[in-house]
């Protein structure tokens, strides 16, 4: 069963804003549910819609993060940035015991990585903007 605690995300933080630090990015940390780990991006100098090949971004648009490969299927800069930050909310001690063929789901906790909200979507304050 997915868990996480105010604790566990007390230690993972500062690898989570140190990712956002390099690449220039404002976001929060929150848990949803107890079993989700949330980054909501705020707004950032790392200009997001090229994830979606020049595509644009929906407001509150959630990038969920539990089984499979995730390897070379972002683009760029910012797929470099999304692996990373995924990488640094899973923390060392994440695991995935997963078994979906026979319906069993275990892992230490989800993530989510959110562009912004409905009412306030990322803003990409890069030199492009």
């Amino acid at each position: 069963m997915a868990y996480i605690s105010q604790e566990q995300k007390k230690e993972l933080t500062p690898a989570i804003k140190a990712v956002l630090n390099r690449y220039g990015v404002k976001g929060t940390i929150s848990i949803n549910h107890y079993s989700t780990l949330v980054v909501k991006l705020k707004s950032g100098d790392l200009d997001l819609d090229a994830l979606h090949q020049g595509q644009s971004l929906y407001a509150g648009e959630t990038l969920s993060f539990t089984h499979g490969p995730r390897a070379n299927v972002w683009l760029g800069e910012a797929g470099t940035f999304i692996n990373e930050l995924n990488d640094a909310m899973k923390g060392p001690e994440w695991f995935d015991h997963s078994d979906s063929m026979t319906d069993y789901f275990h892992l230490a906790h989800y993530t989510d990585i959110k562009f912004g909200d409905y009412k306030k979507p990322y803003v990409y304050t890069g030199a492009a903007a």
